[in-house]
């Protein structure tokens, strides 16, 4: 069913949904008629295209799928796939709204806002060109408590069908998406900002986390510039201080103890060697509404744990992602501490996704908790490609598919080294490339890594490389599969896109057909017609 025949018939009875079209006096006609339409375009979809990407409608419909994979040694990271069925123009007004602070609105006093970190309305439409992505559009607070009472469902149903499950989650899905865009930006600014001060002291061109800052040069090269800031002010309190050096992790760590969530949007300013407010006006309401946010992270974590279940917390765009991984961590910071329970995913078609990834594994490594990670080549390619060209920044994605895979062999062969060294970190190798997989096996027997230990995963979606995922399940390895599941209508904006997406698997249906031939008459001439699972 991933034939282009598929799509097409999807999106045709996506809008007819067999209604008649012969008119008729009796409303109640029509009704049923339509009622009946409905259960035939529901019947057909399940037996077709959403049979083959969904796992069913809800948490009762997809335990016997959950079990049978299980059965063959694949597990689940459940993901409710309902997304808003809006138009574009509804969408690039939601975003609009929720994305533009007050003071912008108001255009109250001066801000430093830079253009990849503002709402644009040509881009406020975040499902345009993303195929295999659910996206969340903000309404209102009560619809973030609603997304989140979905996720905790969703939770339960993990905990409830399978054992060591997963749970996918969206950060944009739990507040206002604001306060991402603003706390991002803050991100960048920071690290940009000591990166900086790192090419003043001559240590500019090697990698992000061996960049070590002497604060005594740095004081002085801030005060040249007519600074009045006490940078030692800044670590006052800090063991770093007596060291007289700081890198990266050390510099992060001045946003970690504020206490107010305005206080948090603030950047380094040079000429003055002091901070200074991103926004001049952050409004009570909105303090309020980026705290809720966080609380209902906290929320889903608990409840994870409650249910024996990880979270997953899926990559977005890049201006939101900064944000989404920076509170990610932070939560992990608190509940990774015997286990890993919340893991972080990161995008390996991103130039700075080395660099991402070295950072945190070295913040676990020194504070002691689980690193847990998910390493994707990314959803948002061409997306972020227009933007980056129509808006004017650099684009943020490596500059072809080569380049890609080898950012993600790098980043990947990292986190096995750790695991290697410790056994405290963990990856879920999240990837339908095939070299990918040989790749992750060939390197885990280098380093003696045994699949029993459960500290590398694989992860693919469900009805895709099914000839992949099972081998590795039945041979004992941990392997995941991506369970979309819910209402048949609700979840067609999500299968439209998917449809499109996999127009461009057709160039490997040609390997599954020959392999899945090959196995039939393996099977006939061996009279070995049904598999018996191992498990």
């Amino acid at each position: 069913c991933c034939d282009a025949w598929w799509y097409s018939a999807l999106i045709y009875f996506k809008h007819c949904r067999f209604i008649p079209f012969t008119l008729t006096s009796s409303l109640e006609s029509m009704e049923s008629k339509k009622i009946l339409g409905q259960r035939a375009f529901d019947q057909f979809m399940k037996m077709t295209f959403y049979g083959q990407f969904v796992a069913g409608e809800d948490h009762m419909a997809i335990r016997p799928l959950i079990q049978k994979n299980q059965a063959f040694g694949v597990g689940s990271v459940l993901d409710y796939s309902v997304e808003e069925d809006i138009s574009q123009e509804e969408a690039e007004q939601k975003e609009m709204d929720s994305c533009v602070s007050a003071a912008e609105k108001e255009s109250i006093g001066e801000n430093h806002r830079e253009k990849k970190y503002k709402a644009h309305k040509q881009f406020g439409d975040r499902r345009e060109g993303v195929t295999g992505a659910r996206t969340y559009f903000y309404a209102d607070e009560a619809k973030c408590d609603q997304h989140m009472e979905t996720f905790i469902r969703c939770i339960k149903a993990s905990g409830g069908s399978s054992m060591d499950g997963f749970s996918a989650i969206k950060m944009t899905a739990l507040g206002r998406p604001q306060f991402l865009l603003q706390f991002s930006e803050v991100l960048v600014k920071w690290r940009r900002f000591f990166t900086f001060l790192a090419s003043q002291q001559g240590k500019d061109g090697i990698e992000a986390l061996e960049q070590r800052l002497e604060l005594t040069e740095l004081q002085e090269f801030l005060t040249k510039l007519g600074a009045k800031g006490d940078l030692y002010g800044w670590f006052t309190g800090s063991k770093e201080k007596s060291l007289g050096t700081i890198d990266m992790l050390d510099w992060n760590s001045l946003i970690d103890d504020r206490t107010k969530i305005s206080d948090l949007l603030v950047v380094p300013n040079v000429e003055l060697g002091d901070l200074e407010p991103l926004l001049e006006k952050f409004t009570t309401e909105e303090e309020k509404q980026m705290k809720r946010m966080l609380q209902r992270m906290d929320i889903l974590v608990k409840h994870a744990i409650e249910n024996g279940v990880r979270l997953m917390v899926d990559a977005e765009q890049t201006y939101f992602q900064p944000a989404i991984s920076r509170l990610t961590v932070e939560m992990q910071r608190i509940y990774n501490k015997e286990k890993p329970v919340i893991f972080n995913t990161y995008q390996c078609y991103l130039k700075e996704a080395y660099d991402n990834v070295t950072m945190d594994v070295e913040l676990s490594r020194r504070e002691g908790w689980h690193f847990a990670s998910k390493l994707v080549r990314g959803a948002y390619m061409y997306q972020e490609r227009e933007r980056a060209k129509d808006i004017g920044y650099e684009d943020p994605i490596n500059p072809d598919y080569e380049s890609t895979n080898i950012m993600y062999h790098r980043c990947l062969d990292y986190v096995l080294d750790e695991i290697a060294l410790n056994r405290n970190a963990n990856v879920m190798v999240a990837s339908h490339n095939e070299d990918t997989v040989k790749h992750t096996l060939g390197r885990m027997n280098e380093l003696g890594l045994l699949p029993t230990e459960n500290k590398v995963y694989f992860g693919q979606l469900l009805g895709m490389c099914d000839q992949i995922s099972f081998p590795l399940g039945q041979a004992g390895f941990p392997v995941y599969k991506y369970v979309p599941y819910g209402p048949v209508n609700e979840v067609m904006p999500y299968l439209s896109r998917r449809a499109q997406e996999n127009r461009g698997f057709m160039k490997g249906a040609q390997k599954e057909r020959e392999l899945l031939w090959k196995e039939l008459k393996r099977r006939l001439a061996s009279g070995e017609l049904l598999y018996r699972p191992v498990y």
